[in-house]
């Protein structure tokens, strides 16, 4: 019997016409006969609307679900792991472009290592990669290596249905990061397959088909993490994007860094340390 290798692909959409054209037109040219996609469009943006509904026709769309209102990343990403049924799930945001083979490598390496959780394409840049600091990090599996961390980005992953079974749907206190580091806990290991598999990313102001020329470019059309952060600027928004990068370099993979007690204590060293007027990072 052959074994089962489908992958289930949510793209969430909202307001981003030409970016979502660019996204979905690129995931749906990475599909094959055993992928799925599962489109939900958040909000009535009429362009945006459009477009999805348009390209909704394409026949690796499986499901299209239309939500008025803005109902965000937690309930689209839990209808996915709810109601899908393939052996492997993930999200692409509407704002990266799939590489070239990225499912057959990432679902290559998953059937050679059982142990393999969810893996991840990079969207960072090629510069903010520091084999100082992140070499240490990288390690072999028989023919694969990977970049390993708790925690991937939430796009472009793939991840095993075994690890939605174990974690479940996302809790209304958690988020995807917290989610992998669940998984991570159970004993799977996660991280970013290396080389790295590239998915321009384009809220990233260095990619060549990015909007975002100005500072008056993202001023009117912000990120979510960068209303998070406050930027304001362009400069500070790609400050911002590097220090990511840095983050997931030098973070630890070790489970135990990750047991509840020892985050609270970590966060409870950080809250004093900016009380105190010390901005120290994280890790």
């Amino acid at each position: 019997m052959t074994p089962d290798r489908s992958i289930d692909i949510l793209m969430i959409t909202y307001n981003r016409p030409a970016y979502t054209r660019l996204a979905l037109e690129r995931l749906l040219a990475t599909c094959d006969e055993s992928m799925r996609v599962w489109l939900w469009h958040n909000g009535n943006h009429e362009e945006t609307l459009a477009v999805t509904s348009e390209l909704a026709r394409h026949p690796r769309v499986h499901r299209f679900h239309h939500c008025p209102e803005n109902l965000k990343l937690r309930a689209p990403t839990n209808w996915l792991f709810r109601e899908s049924k393939g052996a492997f799930v993930t999200k692409v945001d509407d704002d990266c472009l799939m590489p070239d083979g990225w499912a057959d490598t990432l679902r290559s390496a998953m059937d050679d290592e059982p142990k393999f959780g969810i893996l991840g394409c990079w969207r960072f840049q090629d510069e903010d990669f520091d084999p100082k600091i992140a070499n240490w990090k990288i390690q072999s599996f028989g023919k694969h290596k990977v970049l390993r961390n708790m925690w991937v980005e939430g796009s472009g992953y793939l991840m095993r249905r075994a690890c939605v079974d174990f974690a479940g749907e996302i809790g209304p206190k958690e988020n995807f990061t917290s989610y992998c580091v669940k998984v991570g806990r159970g004993g799977w290991i996660n991280g970013w397959y290396w080389p790295p598999l590239h998915q321009p990313h384009l809220d990233d102001p260095r990619e060549p088909l990015s909007a975002i020329r100005s500072d008056e470019d993202l001023l009117s059309n912000l990120p979510l993490s960068a209303i998070n952060s406050g930027i304001k600027t362009r400069d500070e928004w790609i400050a911002r994007l590097r220090r990511s990068a840095r983050e997931v370099q030098v973070a630890p993979f070790h489970a135990s860094y990750y047991a509840p007690w020892r985050r609270k204590l970590r966060h409870g060293l950080i809250r004093a340390k900016r009380a105190l007027g010390i901005d120290r990072h994280a890790y």
